[in-house]
């Protein structure tokens, strides 16, 4: 019976054809494929990459933590299992193409009435049933191939939604450690600044001890180092923080976190310029934008489900099965029946399936628009990570010849103090001066290293090491 119902199933697939609209990718705009606007030579390349961008800084320890990271971050966990659940839901749906087969039995224990009893039976005795039913639904209109079309853009969409947190992860695990390590030297920088006006108080109070100034210059230089002094717990409770964010990106606790993550004190540099290719390279990698195109094709295709709703369904089916009053007559000489025949079922009420339609296309207009959105938004996102970046470099070159001028004025001004030339107001200035364009240079370290993560992450994580 099976193979007549397949060999039927089969006949009826040739002539098979799927109803609603089939899919075609999206076009992105043919001004979106070219080199990015901001994108300097000077600091970029062209080339195209890999995934593995965080090597760039050549860092084993960060090459570990990224590991770690990827393999026990609880975000990346909760993604893998929606994708586990996705891929679930599509076994699924692929089983609709398969036969239906149910097997049943029963067993009833009862009394007749004389009159209904059949000669030579008992009147109370067992009654047993058993049935097997098989069943496939033609899918003529293509009903079950948009659900599997459906449910395979669901797959895909989960899986770079797995991979847009994977990117995040990275990011985020980058930048943690990267803050910490600009902690630590902007830390290194505070302890200097305070052991430099140190010295210069040093001189001060003993000038002021010999009768050459009052107190009160005394008392300015030491207002100025308990400022600079002050901003040391601040740094401190920064470099803390990224560590324990660091922690927890790596799936440990704050106690669990390894020493060596606490190692570095010299803020992430790169050597050599970040290679970020061009839009076309972009939206290809970038994993939002795929998941955006991977929903559109669902979408797309459950307009086709949404339609097969106006025609009929029509399955092929059968059954066979006995009835007897004990496992004798069942498996011996007992009554046997079958049938075999299609089974046709259609919506008489089309207005409903019509508004089905109507709200799965609405869907798929949603769909392309938030497709739209999405690489318009990575493109926004990497032209304004390359401009931050350009912009922070600018003004570091700005803030180190700053710093220099401020050092050489801070070193001659406490050559001239010593000898008297100068009042302690001029020393004071110089050495507030150079206390600040000190502390500016270490913190726009700090944040080219951040707008370095920021265009990793923009980028979506591929690049050539």
């Amino acid at each position: 019976m099976v193979r007549i119902i397949l060999a039927a199933a089969s006949t009826l697939a040739l002539a098979a054809c799927a109803v609603g609209p089939d899919y075609h990718r999206p076009v992105a705009p043919q001004s979106a494929a070219g080199a990015f606007q901001t994108a300097s030579p000077a600091i970029v390349a062209s080339a195209t990459a890999n995934d593995r961008w965080w090597q760039l800084y050549r860092d084993p320890v960060l090459d570990g933590l990224i590991t770690d990271a990827l393999t026990a971050n609880t975000d990346i966990r909760v993604a893998t299992a929606r994708l586990a659940r996705a891929r679930a839901s599509l076994r699924e749906v692929r089983g609709d193409r398969q036969p239906q087969a149910t097997a049943g039995a029963s067993a009833t224990y009862g009394r007749l009435s004389e009159i209904q009893r059949p000669p030579g039976l008992d009147r109370e005795n067992w009654t047993i049933d058993t049935g097997l039913d098989v069943a496939y639904e033609a899918d003529l209109f293509g009903r079950i191939g948009r659900n599997v079309e459906a449910a395979r853009g669901d797959v895909g969409a989960a899986q770079e939604d797995a991979d847009t947190v994977r990117v995040a992860v990275v990011a985020d695990t980058t930048r943690a450690y990267a803050d910490a390590a600009a902690a630590a030297e902007r830390l290194a920088v505070a302890q200097r600044i305070v052991a430099l006006i140190d010295r210069s108080l040093k001189v001060t109070e003993g000038r002021a001890r010999v009768g050459l100034i009052t107190g009160l210059d005394t008392a300015r230089i030491a207002a100025l180092r308990n400022q600079r002094q002050a901003d040391i717990p601040a740094i401190v409770a920064e470099r803390q923080a990224a560590l324990f964010r660091l922690a927890t990106l790596t799936g440990r606790t704050p106690a669990e976190l390894p020493t060596i993550a606490a190692a570095r004190s010299e803020t992430l540099r790169l050597t050599q310029p970040i290679p970020v290719g061009d839009g076309a390279a972009l939206l290809a990698r970038r994993p939002d934008v795929r998941a955006a195109e991977r929903r559109l094709a669902a979408a797309t295709a459950r307009i086709g489900v949404a339609t097969a709703d106006l025609y009929p369904r029509i399955s092929l089916g059968g059954s066979i099965g006995s009835t007897g009053t004990g496992l004798g007559n069942i498996f011996g000489a007992g009554p046997l029946n079958w049938l075999l025949g299609p089974l046709i079922s259609w919506n008489v009420n089309p207005a409903k399936a019509r508004a089905r339609i109507a709200g799965a296309e609405a869907d798929s207009q949603a769909a392309l628009a938030t497709f739209d959105g999405v690489v318009l938004t990575a493109l926004g996102e990497t032209e304004t990570a390359l401009s931050n970046y350009a912009r922070a470099l600018d003004r570091r070159t700005a803030l180190q010849a700053a710093r220099d001028q401020a050092a050489i004025a801070a070193r001659i001004t406490r050559a001239q103090q010593r000898e008297g030339q100068i009042d302690s107001l001029a020393q004071l200035d110089a050495e507030r001066t150079f206390a600040d364009t000190e502390a500016a240079l270490a913190l726009s370290d700090a944040q080219i290293a951040q707008a370095q993560i920021d265009v990793f992450r923009a980028l979506g994580g591929n690049w050539t090491v």
